[in-house]
Order: C-alpha cells, then sequence, then structure tokens
C-alpha cells in the first residue's frame, strides 16, 4: 500500500501548524516551507476545513489553524478522509465485484480485517504523537523559524 500525494500533504499541513505558534499560518508560508506546490495545498486546505481538522479565515488578517488539539486527530481517521481509495482489492468494496469467486473467496475476509486493523492501528497515534519532534533528530521546525508549541 503506498498513501497518495494528497495525503502525504495533508499529514504535512497538520503538522506544520500543530507545530506552529503564531495564532495562524497561511498555505504561502507552508509551501515555502515544504518547497511545494501552493495550488496543491490550496486544494488539500480546502479539504481538512471541510472535514473538520482546520480553521480558515480569509482576509488581510485570515490564515489557517487546528480546529481541535493535535491529541483529538487521529492519524488513521486522516488517512481514512484523505485517500481516494485506500481499498485493497476491488472485491472489499461496497460495489459488486467482477470476481467469479467473489461469493466464495476467503482471501476477501482476511484482506478487509487487515484493511480495517491497519487504519484502527494507525488510530492510536493522534498528531500530537507524530507532530512533536523525538531527542535523536533535529528539529526542522524550529531549524527554519517556526518555534514547537
Amino acid at each position: 500500500m503506498r498513501f497518495t500525494t494528497y495525503t502525504d500533504y495533508s499529514l504535512r499541513v497538520l503538522m506544520y501548524l500543530a507545530r506552529s505558534t503564531k495564532d495562524t499560518s497561511t498555505i504561502s508560508e507552508m509551501s515555502d516551507f515544504f518547497k511545494i506546490s501552493r495550488n496543491h495545498l490550496v486544494k488539500v486546505v480546502h479539504h481538512l476545513g471541510l472535514i473538520g481538522y482546520i480553521e480558515t479565515t480569509r482576509g488581510r488578517s485570515g490564515g489557517i489553524k487546528l480546529a481541535k488539539s493535535a491529541k483529538q486527530i487521529k492519524l488513521g481517521d486522516v488517512v481514512r478522509q484523505t485517500e481516494p481509495d485506500a481499498t485493497l482489492l476491488e472485491c472489499l468494496t461496497t460495489k459488486s465485484s467482477s470476481c467469479v469467486i467473489d461469493h466464495q473467496c476467503r482471501l476477501k475476509g482476511i484482506l478487509a480485517k487487515a484493511q480495517s486493523d491497519f487504519i484502527q492501528n494507525l488510530n492510536q497515534y493522534s498528531l500530537h504523537h507524530f507532530a512533536e519532534p523525538t531527542h535523536r533528530q533535529n528539529d526542522l521546525f524550529k531549524m527554519i523559524s517556526i518555534e514547537p508549541r
């Protein structure tokens, strides 16, 4: 399984906002910091706002901030809500499968459980867990003048 760039950028935005000491941040700041397309971040930020992870304010003094605490944002939920199709196989979707052995296949149940377990395991971690630096690593956020909270 491989996450899409969209999920990657979503996680980066959330980490950035969790580490920022400012009241709000901007898409341009994040784009410059991560060296990624501003246009991509606009879409990501819009979606994160729609699903309730961030608050956005337009205008001159506007910006972006987390809508909830970092401890309330679960990694598995973010992945599930940002991956367009995290289904391992076609037969695990709610749509009808084109597989001729679909109704007799035991592999389907095994993979469905694995997929569910994967998200449950990710949900053991919140944004707080993966936004905080470890003692062994250089804190890139601090090095680039984003002071941790």
